[in-house]
């Protein structure tokens, strides 16, 4: 092996171990051709010829408002996103099974994780906990919003810029009874209110505090929203889901009522989930880049040499008009 290798014996012997003294390269070079000629592998020997460069792993805490997070087509694609990135760095990506509730939680995690860093999707109620972990030696970045005196780095879009986009939208087509669906306790949704709010008052309109819904990150809860809305009896013209799944519960419950989408109420959504242009109405929506999101978190992981070089980054966001909002 080593005369076909062009490499001493001993440099064979510490590739098959798997010895850190020998490069990435030799080792892979040298895996080959054990593999070619019939080498009698060692159970130390890696199983495959290329060995991942790194590895990822992915935590999410308890998402405000949603339940069944592997079933929520948002972090199904945000996941993707997340390990076509990886695989391009030929890394592995792990996902933890662990839902941290607090602080001690988050810290344990880091320290007992291997992984060249962590990547934690959603701020959840952890906002405070995750600023506490700033100067912890393993690295890791979240995926959220700007929050006040956030420290940690940090990767999302821009959710005040997004929510102000999608009600201004409603707002050209004549609309001004606009309901907003979303839970506010959770970081980035109170951010997309708070868009919605400035829309409002920069068109001279009153925020109507009855076209609030609390509604969470489920069609049921969607349409239960809906249902009130239309029980209360208040008056309204459209409506902007703080979420693509929000909103097609919305569609969904408002057809039941006989309310026809857009004709009788335009509904604007936010994610641009793969299921939004498949609907009936297809839906109108705000994007979020989660492709370059996925890219962007794998990067400053494997670009930065210590947690302190790593900057948080804000992506814009798109409008995407389909059918739901007529005009």
């Amino acid at each position: 092996m080593a005369r076909i290798a062009g490499v001493s014996i001993a440099t064979v012997s510490r590739a098959l171990n798997d010895s850190p003294s020998v490069n990435e390269q030799t080792k892979r070079e040298i895996w080959k051709l054990a593999r070619e000629h019939g080498y009698n592998l060692r159970p130390t020997m890696p199983t495959s010829l290329e060995r991942a460069n790194a590895t990822i792993s992915i935590i999410i805490p308890p998402p405000q408002g949603r339940e069944g997070w592997l079933r929520d087509p948002f972090f199904q694609e945000l996941i993707g996103a997340v390990g076509e990135a990886a695989r391009d760095r030929k890394c592995d990506l792990l996902i933890s099974h662990a839902a941290p509730q607090n602080y001690d939680d988050l810290s344990r995690l880091l320290e007992l994780n291997h992984s060249e860093g962590v990547i934690i999707l959603g701020q959840s109620f952890l906002h405070e906990r995750l600023n506490r972990l700033v100067g912890h030696p393993t690295k890791f970045v979240v995926w959220g919003g700007d929050l006040p005196g956030q420290r940690y780095c940090s990767v999302g879009t821009d959710n005040v810029r997004g929510g102000k986009r999608a009600t201004a939208h409603l707002l050209r087509l004549g609309r001004r009874r606009i309901a907003f669906f979303g839970d506010t306790e959770a970081p980035e949704i109170g951010q997309r209110f708070d868009g919605y709010r400035q829309a409002l008052e920069e068109k001279g309109l009153k925020l109507d505090e009855n076209l609030v819904s609390p509604a969470h990150f489920k069609i049921e809860s969607a349409e239960v929203a809906v249902d009130a809305l239309v029980a209360s009896q208040q008056s309204f013209d459209a409506i902007f889901a703080s979420s693509d799944l929000i909103a097609l519960g919305a569609i969904r419950a408002l057809q039941r009522h006989g309310i026809s989408v857009p004709r009788d109420v335009s509904v604007v959504g936010y994610d641009d989930v793969q299921l939004a242009r498949y609907n009936r109405p297809a839906l109108t929506t705000i994007r979020q880049d989660l492709s370059k999101a996925g890219s962007l978190m794998v990067a400053k992981l494997l670009n930065a040499s210590h947690p302190q070089d790593m900057v948080s980054e804000r992506l814009p966001t798109d409008l995407i008009m389909r059918e739901s909002c007529g005009g």
